[in-house]
């Protein structure tokens, strides 16, 4: 049994001491290799388990090395029982053998299934190196990218493409703005009945709608020509004006809402509405405060009410089916869109405290499986090491939300002051600190800083408990 742990100690105990030496030096030289190895490389473990062809050769390792496991572990039971042994004894013993070995098979397999799991769910979701992008940059330092990209922002797209819609709509828009030193990240929310969306200048999609994203001749509100709708009506109708990509829809946002709020916006995730649900509940679920009631289905257009209500309450621990709803119900929601934008905000802030190291590796099968099927992006393979460094920075810092000001920039989706947001969100991305000008004249009573020149609010406090009516 001590040779489970520590194999060719049986071997010595057997008398065979020059074999037992070489499999004994061999089993520690391996112990301290890979305990070096996680201590002190963790940044290669990252690389390494990213990289298809590595985690491929890991799988074939493990097998070998549980082969070689179980044959030292059966001749070493073979030359240690005793010879005049009855058949109960010899019965007894080749059961507790056969245990440990189907112990020590069953803890590969499922070792090796999760580094399957994670080959298969960088190969599907993660670019490699034949995929096409109108505007995804290119990174020379893949070792250390954010030395070149001192802040990263990360276009995060929900899409719906259910039952009753024609084609995908991305009914949910941010953009996360990540200091990459850090980790101190800033969330932007879009409202989906914004038009006139601008275009770089220079591009094609530019000299086709100088103005923006609207018909001059059309009525008042254009449904079609909505900031949701531009995913699946644009590549469809002018295609030829965005060159190969493997996700057009997301290069026309990419572009579109960049220039909008005068951002380079360098990647982007996009998560199925549908099969959200999926993923929260691979986590094992979300924690969050509800300020007021919020609808399960309904539908404000067909007046059809909800089937039921997530009622307020600090701390409610939600499953994944809820986590949907608290993110997107709107049903008779006071200013439904922009109290949406909160909720949404609030779950990726519930999100990124749920994806702890421990309830990662302990959900990680079901959560792969959910991001294969639910996870579109143009991040690249060979810069996830990075990401995955980025994102436990991300954790640890602090996440802030920029009110894009509905009241003056966007009093209705039909002519947003998109020149107006660039500079609020400039000024809350690049502060500039006012030097005092020391002064004569008697003290007055401070006034409080304007909005203009106040801190983005930290979402920890703009997703507190604080029960009002809705």
């Amino acid at each position: 049994m001590l040779g489970v742990l520590l194999p060719g100690v049986g071997y010595l105990a057997a008398g065979r001491r020059r074999l037992g030496a070489v499999v004994l030096l061999v089993s520690l030289g391996l112990y301290g290799g890979a305990a070096v190895v996680v201590l002190t490389r963790r940044d290669q473990v990252v690389a390494w388990a990213l990289q298809p062809d590595v985690l491929l050769a890991m799988v074939v390792g493990l097998g070998v090395i549980a082969l070689l496991w179980v044959t030292v572990l059966v001749t070493s039971y073979k030359m240690l029982r005793p010879l005049h042994a009855g058949p109960g004894a010899r019965l007894a013993g080749s059961v507790v053998i056969g245990l440990v070995c189907f112990g020590l098979a069953s803890s590969t397999a499922l070792g090796a299934q999760t580094l399957m799991a994670q080959r298969d769910l960088v190969e599907k979701v993660f670019s490699g190196e034949g995929s096409k992008s109108q505007t995804r940059p290119k990174i020379k330092n893949t070792k250390d990218p954010w030395a070149e990209v001192p802040r990263l922002n990360v276009l995060l797209l929900g899409a719906d493409d259910g039952e009753g819609r024609q084609g995908t709509r991305t009914d949910s828009i941010m953009v996360a703005s990540i200091d990459t030193r850090t980790g101190q990240t800033s969330l932007i929310s879009l409202t989906r009945n914004w038009m006139r969306m601008p275009f770089p200048e220079g591009t094609a999609l530019h000299r086709r709608f100088p103005t923006g994203y609207w018909d001059p001749d059309g009525p008042k509100e254009q449904p079609n020509f909505y900031l949701d709708a531009m995913y699946r009506i644009i590549p469809a109708e002018y295609g030829e004006l965005i060159g190969p990509s493997d996700n057009p829809g997301a290069d026309v946002l990419k572009m579109s809402v960049g220039e909008a709020l005068g951002l380079k916006l360098h990647y982007y995730v996009q998560v199925n509405l549908a099969g959200f649900a999926q993923l929260v509940q691979a986590l094992g679920g979300i924690t969050v405060n509800i300020n007021y009631r919020v609808p399960v289905g309904g539908n404000d257009d067909k007046k059809i009410p909800p089937n039921r209500w997530l009622e307020p309450g600090p701390n409610r621990h939600l499953n994944g089916a809820d986590a949907l709803w608290f993110a997107r119900g709107r049903y008779a929601v006071k200013g439904a869109d922009i109290a949406r934008q909160a909720r949404q905000r609030c779950t990726v802030k519930a999100i990124v405290e749920r994806a702890t190291p421990q309830n990662v590796l302990a959900n990680y099968l079901d959560i792969a499986k959910a991001g294969e099927q639910l996870i579109r992006t143009d991040i690249p393979q060979s810069i996830l090491g990075a990401f995955v460094t980025l994102g436990q920075r991300v954790k640890n810092g602090k996440i802030t939300n920029i009110d894009l000001d509905k009241q003056k920039n966007f009093p209705n989706g039909r002519n947003p002051d998109y020149a107006a947001m660039r500079k609020l969100v400039q000024r809350h991305l690049n502060p500039v600190k006012a030097t005092p000008t020391p002064r004569k004249t008697a003290p007055t009573t401070p006034r409080k800083p304007s909005k203009a020149t106040t801190a983005a609010p930290d979402l920890a406090e703009a997703c507190a408990y604080n029960p009002v009516e809705g």
